[in-house]
């Protein structure tokens, strides 16, 4: 008998069929995690998140299920697994919770792609120190846009007011209304206790180029930190880089997140409508600017404006900026 007529005597109900390895249908359904523990994320360093939870810092890694989505400081998360603390032991975050806020820096002005560098804060210090190094007063101008453009709250603080008068500067932002605190070396407990104020009950994130002090006020409030703490170059009038990574330290019921010093802040993301609103002081100008100007060509009413309310300086910095968005010019 051949092997087809024998098979002709079968019927469905003599085969038994195994199903594929790929045959059980996908679901995009993910664990809940209902007891996982929640946590801040303090540190970011080579995949491996400090993580501060009610019982302690713990040290985490990202679930393979987040997928590619980034985990910055600043981030409440959720962890599962290990979640003791103990030496050499190691948790999952496996959900980044929604973020209130996003403080994002791109490449340069030309780059869209932007980068999420700290999340969920609410107020930007900028450190910029009054002498050794010079204030920079485009980068203040540069971060104040970031801050507005993430909805966070700038604060000014003004460092080694020992070696340089404030005046100048403060005069310079006083048209924004903008909030500002003075330092000096020593530093005087009134002062101290004013900046201790102004960052309490806040998440708070510190910006400034590399030698304004940044690590020295973060171990004034904070010893414990023992942030390193570096010199300026007496060549290139530039602070040497001393704190390598970002890190939140708890102040009080707040935080403090003490940054890398940085001396660009790209602001490609940035629409330039968000860009001019940044400089509310010019706004009353900007009224009277002709539909769609750029704020760049001839007929633009800021040009007038500036000159009867000696605005030229901000005016100038605003124009840098835009300019630098376009690749016209550096900033």
């Amino acid at each position: 008998m051949s092997r087809q007529s024998g098979y002709a005597r079968l019927d469905e109900d003599d085969v038994r069929v195994r199903p594929g390895r790929g045959s059980r249908p996908r679901t995009r359904r993910r664990p809940a995690h209902s007891s996982a523990v929640a946590g801040f994320v303090t540190s970011v360093d080579r995949g491996r998140y400090g993580c501060m939870t009610d019982d302690g810092l713990v040290v985490a890694m990202k679930a393979r299920e987040l997928g590619k989505g980034s985990v910055v400081v600043g981030d409440r998360v959720a962890l599962a697994g290990d979640t003791s603390g103990a030496e050499g032991t190691l948790a999952r975050i496996v959900r980044v919770e929604p973020r209130t806020s996003a403080l994002r820096r791109s490449a340069d002005d030309t780059d869209p792609a932007e980068r999420i560098i700290v999340a969920n804060a609410d107020q930007m210090v900028i450190v910029c120190s009054l002498a050794d190094p010079a204030p920079n007063l485009r980068f203040v101008d540069r971060c104040l846009v970031a801050a507005y453009d993430a909805g966070l709250d700038p604060l000014l603080l003004l460092t080694k007011a020992d070696l340089a008068s404030p005046r100048r500067v403060r005069a310079f932002y006083r048209p924004l209304g903008l909030p500002m605190l003075t330092t000096r070396r020593p530093l005087p407990p009134r002062t101290l206790s004013r900046v201790r104020s102004a960052l309490t009950g806040r998440i708070s994130v510190l910006i400034g180029p590399s030698g304004v002090g940044k690590s020295t006020l973060m171990n004034t409030l904070v010893p414990a930190a023992d942030r390193s703490v570096g010199r300026v170059n007496p060549v290139t009038g530039q602070g040497r880089h001393t704190s390598s990574s970002l890190v939140a330290i708890p102040l009080g019921d707040g935080w403090l997140i003490d940054t890398p010093g940085l001396r660009g802040f790209g602001l490609g993301h940035v629409s330039a409508e968000r860009v001019v609103e940044a400089f509310g002081d010019l706004a009353e100008g900007t009224a009277a600017c002709p539909s769609g100007c750029d704020h760049l060509s001839a007929g633009c009413a800021l040009d007038e404006w500036a000159r009867e309310h000696h605005a030229e300086a901000r005016l100038d910095s605003l124009r840098r900026l835009l300019r630098s968005r376009e690749g016209t010019s550096p900033d």
